[in-house]
């Protein structure tokens, strides 16, 4: 027994640690909005690619977990280096702010996933590591300069080879969502998709549509909700809609298997290797997106149905759970139909195990 609680008391020092570092002085970190505010005055920067920061590796899907190949904006060379298929469609994968300043072990189960749904496609991870390996207020700051990056890339790929607009989705995690939503904002033609995964709540609940992901950054944007438990900026993902199509999984707030308790029992039967894993107590929920999307991706046959409901009273009556007249869409697919009128809705889920535990309902907002 006083193995274990010296497990927990070392768990709890860690954990307290990772919320020092999200609470930062924002203050002293503002540099980054300025100077892309004020650099952004011209259009000249689209065409600028001495400053840029990020990298832009092509993955394959016989290694998913490797960079190795880089596509460097600036020389065409670098396109037909890298295998490049122009005639295909193009996922680009960003992620968000990391504690360990590494990849995380769903970057390669998505490129995976992409590749496994369409096996011809090009999926590109954006490296912004160092930037997002930071204070989180600093990272927080850093997605209109990583966002900036992404979208010179994305322009000039498309200058190169004259890629079809409606062939380009993006795909981002937390803050990641964000630099995807400021990508497609800056962009000199509408990307085709953006898909948001529990974009960052903290600095961003009630920041401007320029600096944060929004429906008008691409001509389809959907986005799922899984940790905004909290008030508001304080909750770990964005709590308000932010796309066409909003998806709260178990209502958005929480989700099951990842309560701090049993966490925190996983890690102590861990013992020292366990710590390794004390970042789940903070993005378990947060992580829950992504792998949603992903089995959605893998599963084809037994995807998640969100369904268009009045209220949620309703839902839970049972009163909605219909396809007739364009009255449902299924996750990780694009929506049948623009809704122009928001809704609460519910998402009801295979019962096969997605994650940690099952998945009995999720709740979706449709705009």
């Amino acid at each position: 027994m006083g193995k274990q609680n010296i497990c927990f008391l070392t768990a709890w020092i860690i954990l307290g640690k990772i919320f020092a570092t999200f609470s930062s002085d924002l203050e002293s970190n503002t540099t980054a909005f300025v100077t892309i505010d004020q650099l952004l005055n011209t259009t000249e920067w689209l065409t600028d690619f001495t400053d840029i920061v990020s990298k832009f590796s092509l993955r394959t899907a016989d290694t998913p977990d490797d960079d190795m190949c880089y596509i460097v904006p600036g020389r065409p060379e670098t396109i037909k280096e890298c295998n490049f298929n122009p005639e295909t469609q193009t996922f680009i994968v960003i992620h968000g702010w990391t504690v360990t300043g590494m990849f995380e072990s769903w970057v390669p189960k998505l490129v995976s996933a992409l590749y496994d749904r369409v096996p011809t496609a090009n999926v590109i991870v954006v490296d912004w590591l160092s930037r997002a390996n930071q204070h989180y207020p600093t990272s927080a700051a850093y997605t209109k300069l990583v966002g900036r990056d992404v979208a010179k890339f994305v322009t000039w790929i498309q200058n190169e080879l004259q890629l079809p607009w409606d062939r380009v989705h993006l795909l981002g995690y937390s803050l990641g969502a964000h630099v995807a939503g400021i990508a497609g904002d800056l962009t000199n033609h509408k990307i085709s998709r953006i898909t948001g995964l529990d974009p960052a709540g903290p600095t961003f609940e009630h920041a401007d549509e320029q600096s944060t992901l929004s429906r008008g950054d691409a001509q389809f944007v959907d986005v799922l909700h899984t940790n905004t438990r909290g008030s508001p900026d304080r909750s770990i993902g964005i709590q308000r809609p932010v796309g066409h199509i909003d998806i709260y999984p178990n209502g958005g707030t929480f989700q099951p298997g990842c309560d701090i308790q049993n966490t925190l029992m996983g890690i102590a039967l861990e013992g020292i290797k366990g710590l390794q894993n004390m970042d789940q107590l903070v993005k378990c929920s947060h992580e829950r997106s992504i792998h949603l999307f992903i089995d959605s991706l893998l599963n084809i046959e037994q995807q998640s149905v969100a369904f268009r409901c009045n209220s949620k009273d309703t839902f839970n009556k049972g009163m909605c759970l219909s396809c007739r007249k364009n009255r449902c869409n299924k996750i990780a697919q694009r929506c049948t139909s623009r809704l122009v009128e928001r809704c609460l809705s519910k998402v009801k889920t295979r019962k096969k195990d997605v994650h940690v535990k099952r998945f009995e309902y999720l709740s979706v907002i449709l705009k």
